[in-house]
């Protein structure tokens, strides 16, 4: 059954209730109250709210059909807290001494599956879910539980980072997630971590979860990490390094992945009160090594910004149409993460970007014009950039995707066949993907492979094109529960 997103009106249509898997889930936190109906990544919560008019409406569908915007817009807007810093932020302040408190907080299935872990490990997140802040009371780098089984849904960041925190206390502790998850790669990490004297085992296929860790403190030391399919390794390794035995020293391959991010961790290691010591090549300037010394994380106040990579989308929604000016509002110069990085590129595209300490202005240009670029530091944007392609002027291609194999989807893969539905002419050569758009898009059913980015990017069409059909809208759940809530505002 479909419904039908109406002048992107969401008032009068039914949420989804869509579970992405048939698992069987560990029992709640009963601690933690808050998050009992929506700790983890297959469980949907609702999409719309219930319809005040029609009660066939009500029941569950799985289709959402895109609308139109019939007129240019002028907006102001600010997507929820990032995902990355978040789960980053939940780490840091489990870590420290003393109670932290976490503002604009993201509330999502990535967030969600985190708290609920916390608190398998012996932590009690206090969770205000009106204020968007959480509390946690840091045990100075010790973790309370001497064993659990921790489920993590498809959050890659939750399980990555989470297996580098037990290492740190002593016990046993198994982390697992859905099928999806034990096809995506935690090799990388486990073996960082073995470089480092801490026991762990792979419990089905060599290189995969689940894993359960052997901890007995962190033993630290020196390490090599290479250019991996995903920074969040290194991330993972580098957030719980204070705590090691011994300082903690990581020789770095060039080029690293995704290097934003891992300078986005650092930079909040730094704001919780232990600073890293980065040393890059003097001849080229990348890095080299990463030194971390012993300490603990101090108690902290920290307000996270809004996520640039759901940003990303309403960026790019005003650049596809002419007379648009959109403004991301809390993002800019100042921000920590990469993905701002995005506005530079649709003014490559032609668009009108102004961006100021804390605010990005997008202004729709007549036309847009295809480009080349390499988008290896800010992947996350790569699907934007895809769909934002179909309305450009000639051809545009993207680099350096290799990392998007292996994210909730094979995404290079998912953007190929779904592009190829609209009408565009792709072309996937290595990791680089190549769009042609066409002379009209074609009204498609869109697949997003229970993958948040196909269904947020995708929906971008439909703003521009009738016959737009989202399959699994839900899906947004993962990082932007009210997603399609707030991209009805652009046509108010």
């Amino acid at each position: 059954m479909r419904r039908i997103l109406v002048g992107l009106s969401l008032a009068h249509h039914a949420r989804v209730e869509n579970p992405c898997h048939n698992i069987k889930l560990p029992q709640f936190d009963a601690q933690l109250p808050e998050k009992l109906q929506t700790g983890f990544a297959c469980i949907r919560r609702p999409l719309f709210p219930p319809s005040p008019i029609s009660t066939n409406l009500a029941i569950a569908m799985n289709e959402l059909l895109i609308q139109p915007i019939s007129a240019a817009f002028s907006v102001k807007m600010s997507p929820p807290g990032s995902k990355s810093l978040t789960n980053r932020a939940l780490v840091l302040a489990a870590l420290g001494r003393g109670v932290s408190e976490l503002s604009n907080v993201l509330f999502a299935d990535d967030t969600l599956v985190m708290l609920e872990n916390l608190g398998r490990l012996g932590f009690s997140p206090e969770i205000d879910r009106t204020a968007h802040v959480v509390r946690i009371e840091g045990r100075g780098g010790e973790i309370p539980a001497d064993s659990a089984e921790l489920f993590c849904g498809n959050s890659g960041t939750t399980i990555r980072f989470l297996t580098a925190l037990c290492s740190v206390g002593r016990g046993t502790f198994t982390l697992d997630g859905i099928p999806r998850m034990r096809q995506r790669p935690i090799g990388p990490l486990v073996d960082l971590l073995r470089n480092f004297a801490v026991r762990i085992s792979y419990d089905k296929a060599e290189g995969f979860p689940p894993v359960t860790v052997h901890a007995d403190r962190l033993p630290g030391g020196r390490g090599r990490f290479g250019s991996s399919t995903s920074s969040q390794f290194l991330s993972a390794v580098l957030q719980v390094a204070p705590y090691a035995r011994h300082e903690v020293r990581v020789d770095l391959d060039s080029p690293q992945t995704s290097w934003p991010y891992v300078a986005m961790t650092m930079r909040l290691m730094d704001e919780f009160g232990h600073t890293p010591e980065l040393i890059r090549d003097r001849d080229t300037g990348e890095p080299k090594q990463i030194i971390i010394s012993s300490g603990v994380y101090s108690a902290t106040k920290y307000a996270i910004e809004p996520d640039a990579s759901n940003a990303s989308y309403f960026l790019a929604a005003a650049a596809i149409h002419p007379g648009a000016t959109l403004t991301v509002e809390g993002l800019g110069k100042r921000s920590l993460q990469g993905d701002v990085g995005f506005a530079d590129v649709l003014r490559r595209m032609g668009a009108g970007v102004t961006v100021g300490p804390d605010f990005i202005t997008i202004a729709g240009p007549a036309a847009l014009e295809g480009i080349d670029v390499n988008l290896a530091a800010m992947p996350d944007t790569a699907q934007t950039l895809a769909v934002t392609a179909l309305f450009a002027r000639g051809e545009t291609t993207i680099r350096g995707l290799h990392t998007l194999r292996v994210k909730e989807t094979d995404r290079i893969a998912a953007l190929a066949a779904e592009l190829a539905k609209l009408g565009a002419d792709v072309s996937v050569e290595g990791d680089d993907l190549t769009i042609v758009p066409p002379e009209t898009i074609r009204p498609a059913s869109i697949a997003t492979y229970d993958d948040h980015r196909m269904a947020m990017s995708f929906a971008l069409a439909g703003t521009k094109s009738k016959g737009v059909v989202i399959q699994d809208p839900a899906c947004v759940n993962k990082t932007y529960p009210n997603y399609f809530d707030d991209l009805a505002k652009l046509a108010r």
